[in-house]
């Protein structure tokens, strides 16, 4: 018997030893980690179970990484961002609580809570269930605006002083904006839906009442209608029911084998065992390079579980899953292609009720989906007049696409080459700075874009900007102001210095300041206009240059010759012209935070200073005394 021969007896009879230990194992009791995930409470309330747990009551692998609970007061308590919250009902039927905060207890009548801090849930545990946000504000200058006299509380806290002499419901935007800057002090919590428009009476029952979440974790409704408690590995990351018997990947198995079973499950595995690695033995000898071969041109498959394990952690979002047969359906065999790009085509579509959408397919991507992770991800999180809205996805293997609604005055590009009427630009203008304020500071996580140019920016039907693909976007969990990248991203002509370079300093969210700068120049100086022989038209190199010499060719009144008109668009395009010189300086912390973007613009046209030049060829001069902004 050669050694070939050898090996194969020998591994087969071991595999035989494997499964016949396996299948004789038994055990005088349940496992004990089905022991240790049985359902407890803290004497009140509901029992807690996956993918809640409580040290001390349940082990840390009986509930899913974030779902910590704590006993206090024989109460369930759960810590999220800087507030802890009274955990008064659980409904594990749909996957949601409802939750009032900590700092309610034991100020009846005496005293502002003080200890409230802004709620900054990760989406990617929890995310809120018909609320919406009430803003407390404090520390505000007297008087007070007139349109804000009517939501004072004038509820002072003796513990610190804290006064909160503001609540406003998050539904008025102009209101809101007036008491952020009439106080100093500004706590976003959330509550019931809107109600008694948007009067507060009662402060802390509004508070007591508390709100809805909704949980992200992965449903183990099968592991526990066969028996289980659900569990969660986090040294495999996996999901795992326990059982009676010890740990099952989806569900507990039956328990009961008769001996019959067992030894014809035995010999027949064993019979398989020896053919296959006596197979596998002789193809290793016979063809082992033919076979290196082959397996070295197989494919390497993309990664479709991230990606689902992406939308199940999210499952959250109320953004609907089509499948693709509706979506070819509303589109009608996508028949009216709305445009084309690198990125994929978008189709027009209608639903039933006659509503008109925009359906984006995206191009099998390279990268694992992280363009299509990144889009669903970011807009999922934003809640903004100046951003698109995502109204649906669908994933299917490597179809994925993304639902908006149809915007149907096209793109701010076509725009700018078909109006004369400066008022609505400007306001054009306004509106994304608006949303890139939002995008920055408006959300509970940061997101950068890093695509900001004309294309990217649709109209509806009121001339409204909206924001959209968010391909390239990355997010800030943390809300920090510099992020990594590994290579540059964005469009040619509006990319940062420093997102190709290190040398000009670090990534931010000062790098969407610098595309947005590029794009208003381009509004107000009309590429257009310019010879194509002395300005390269792709480089922002150059075209900063001409801007800039236009803007310094009247010396009388700032007016720049070849690109200002009569009238009061005179005023209009100076404003962004100046405002887009000082979004594009070289040096990222010269840039003005997208704040104050909005305040420059907004603000008179006589307090704006030109800038330094915004290219490395130009000569230095002295800084105006705010040429650099502090952080968002």
């Amino acid at each position: 018997m050669n050694k070939h021969n050898i090996s194969t007896v020998l591994l087969s009879f071991y595999l035989c030893v494997f499964f016949f230990i396996l299948l004789s194992k038994t055990s005088s009791g349940a496992h004990y980690q089905y022991e240790s995930c049985v359902p407890k409470n803290c004497g009140h309330g509901k029992n807690i179970r996956f993918p809640f747990y409580v040290p001390g009551l349940q082990e840390s692998y009986c509930g899913y990484p974030g779902y910590e609970l704590t006993c206090e007061d024989k109460f369930p308590v759960l810590k999220l961002s800087e507030n802890d919250y009274v955990v008064d009902d659980i409904f594990y039927q749909n996957r949601s609580l409802r939750v009032h905060n900590v700092a309610v207890l034991g100020f009846e009548g005496r005293g502002c809570l003080s200890r409230i801090r802004n709620a900054t849930f990760l989406s990617s545990q929890f995310d809120y269930v018909n609320s919406t946000p009430l803003h407390l504000f404090s520390s505000c200058r007297e008087p007070l605006p007139d349109e804000l006299s009517r939501y004072n509380v004038s509820c002072g806290s003796p513990e610190d002083g804290k006064n909160w002499a503001l609540v406003l419901y998050d539904k008025d935007e102009n209101l809101t904006n007036i008491a952020m800057k009439t106080c100093e002090e500004n706590i976003v919590t959330p509550v019931e839906e809107y109600v008694n428009e948007g009067m507060v009476s009662d402060l802390e029952g509004l508070l007591r009442s508390g709100f809805m979440m909704k949980w992200t974790a992965i449903d183990c409704s099968l592991c526990e209608n066969s028996g289980g408690h659900c569990g969660f590995n986090a040294t495999s990351t996996v999901f795992v029911c326990f059982c009676p018997d010890g740990p099952h990947s989806d569900s507990c198995k039956p328990r009961k084998q008769t001996l019959k079973k067992k030894i014809f499950l035995i010999g027949g595995t064993s019979l398989v065992a020896l053919i296959f690695t006596s197979t596998l033995l002789f193809l290793l000898f016979r063809r082992k390079y033919k076979l290196l071969k082959l397996i070295s041109l197989q494919p390497k498959p993309e990664r479709q579980q991230d990606i689902e394990l992406f939308l199940k952690n999210n499952g959250n979002l109320v953004q609907k899953r089509f499948k693709y047969s509706d979506l070819k359906k509303i589109t009608n065999s996508f028949r009216e292609n709305l445009g084309k790009g690198g990125y994929g085509s978008v189709y027009k579509g209608r639903f039933p009720n006659g509503r008109l959408i925009a359906v984006k397919i995206l191009n099998e991507s390279k990268e694992n989906g992280e363009d299509f992770i990144n889009e669903v991800a970011s807009i999922s999180r934003t809640s903004h007049v100046n951003i698109v809205t995502l109204i649906g996805f669908c994933y299917e293997g490597s179809k994925r696409a993304l639902v908006y609604d149809f915007m149907p005055n096209g793109s701010l590009d076509k725009f700018i080459q078909n109006t004369v009427d400066w008022q609505k630009l400007f306001e054009i203008v306004v509106g994304i700075a608006r949303g890139l304020e939002y995008l920055h500071r408006g959300c509970n996580m940061r997101i950068l874009h890093f695509d900001i140019k004309p294309h990217n920016i649709l109209l509806d039907k009121d001339f409204n900007p909206k924001i959209s693909d968010f391909g390239l976007a990355k997010l800030c969990p943390n809300r920090s102001s510099i992020v990594s990248m590994s290579a540059a991203r964005g469009t040619i002509g509006y990319i940062a210095p420093e997102v190709f370079c290190k040398n000009f300093g670090e990534v931010s969210y000062k790098s969407d300041v610098y595309s947005y700068g590029m794009m208003i120049l381009e509004i107000a100086g009309g590429r257009k206009n310019i010879d194509p022989e002395e300005v390269d038209r792709s480089s922002e190199k150059y075209f900063p240059q001409y801007i800039y010499k236009q803007l310094e060719m009247d010396d009388k009144n700032g007016v720049p010759e070849g690109i200002m008109n009569e009238d009061e668009s005179q005023c209009v395009k100076r404003k962004m012209i100046i405002v887009g010189l000082w979004c594009i300086q070289t040096d990222p912390n010269n840039r003005p935070s997208m704040s104050r973007v909005v305040e420059m613009l907004e603000g008179r046209l006589e307090s704006l200073r030109v800038p330094p030049k915004p290219y490395l060829s130009s000569p230095k001069r002295l800084r105006p005394s705010f040429s650099t902004f502090g952080s968002v």
